[in-house]
């Protein structure tokens, strides 16, 4: 906590001066973001950071391995699509990105070992992914099998969004955009999904 605090302090020092009329001018007028990115709570990857944004240009969701769950309203806790919600329907987001990352644990461990996922919700939330796993086990190299399934927990995130009716309906409308991203840790780079299928240097 003390590092924190200390990092508190020289945000206060030297960012807040230089970008207060910025803070200011978002409480006064509200977010207006121009992207909504779903992506990971792993420390290591900060999807403002990445994409240079400035405070109030995107708008972010993170949980473990950037999944997206199934439409799916019902009386059960929906934060990943509570926020989904809020982005699209109330602050008009133009652009949907789900950014996974290489190295990523959550994904790492629903290869190696799904049985042995454990905790109270680890597991049901890694059992979303369970698809993207079953299309890359035939792959025998661990490293690129681990590349591949978060790949396609990436694309399987694509396919539940499109599911939302609001998204859908937004997408037929060209008032809406998805696009997939991976982040690599180890080099900085940045893969974008094409048309194609596949993952290319952006």
């Amino acid at each position: 906590m003390d590092a924190l605090l200390q990092g508190y302090r020289r945000f206060r020092a030297s960012v807040w001066p230089e970008r207060r009329d910025l803070f200011e001018a978002l409480a006064r007028d509200g977010q207006a973001p121009r992207a909504l990115v779903i992506a990971c709570a792993d420390s290591r990857v900060d999807p403002a950071m990445i994409f240079g944004a400035a405070p109030g240009e995107i708008f972010t969701i993170r949980n473990v391995a950037s999944l997206v769950p199934p439409y799916q309203p019902d009386a059960a806790y929906h934060g990943t699509s509570a926020a989904l919600e809020f982005g699209v329907r109330v602050l008009e987001v133009r652009d949907i990105i789900v950014m996974g990352h290489g190295m990523c644990g959550g994904i790492r461990a629903l290869l190696r070992d799904p049985e042995g996922l454990r905790g109270d919700f680890i597991a049901g939330w890694m059992a979303l992914a369970a698809p993207a796993r079953q299309r890359v086990l035939a792959c025998t190299d661990p490293i690129a099998q681990e590349e591949a399934c978060g790949f396609e927990a990436i694309k399987l995130s694509l396919d539940h969004l499109r599911g939302f009716p609001w998204i859908a309906e937004r997408m037929a409308e060209g008032r809406l955009r998805l696009h997939g991203a991976s982040f690599d840790i180890r080099t900085g780079l940045l893969l974008l999904l094409g048309e194609d299928g596949a993952f290319t240097p952006a």
